[in-house]
């Protein structure tokens, strides 16, 4: 059974509470709800994590990658314009991430538009809500 890390960064605890007309009324806990319902339909196991410090999220890739994980879903959040070190460890462990924004960052504030991990990355999703998170679980099983 492949197994699928689901990383979220900075603020994605607060989803549905903060900046509703950007991010809708959904709640964290719905996300991971649906994101457990979709490993069901695709076979998989996950691992939801939501850490607001750099470092916890770098040691979950790296955590991820020594537990034998195939892939992440990673939802970088502020940190994805402002993190060399996450882009490192995204580069450091050889396993397929994707990036995932529910927002449309390229139409946001134009210090959104650059993001320093996806070069690191397999690819990015922006714009789709949480369904964004579900496209790529759906890319590291079938791609």
């Amino acid at each position: 059974m492949k197994k699928i890390l689901i990383l979220n960064g900075p603020n994605i605890n607060l989803t549905g509470l903060r900046e509703q007309s950007v991010y809708g009324t959904k709640t964290y806990d719905d996300l991971i709800a649906l994101c457990q319902a979709e490993a069901e339909k695709l076979g998989v196991e996950i691992r939801c994590i939501q850490s607001n410090h750099e470092g916890a999220l770098i040691d979950a890739l790296q955590q991820a990658w020594f537990d034998g994980f195939d892939g992440a879903v990673l939802n970088p959040g502020g940190y994805t314009h402002t993190s060399v070190a996450l882009h490192d460890a995204i580069a450091s462990v050889p396993m397929p991430i994707i990036e995932c924004h529910m927002s449309n960052v390229h139409a946001r504030e134009e210090f959104r538009h650059k993001s320093l991990t996806a070069p690191a990355c397999r690819g990015q999703i922006v714009g789709f809500g949480f369904y964004g998170y579900l496209m790529g679980m759906r890319a590291l099983v079938e791609g």
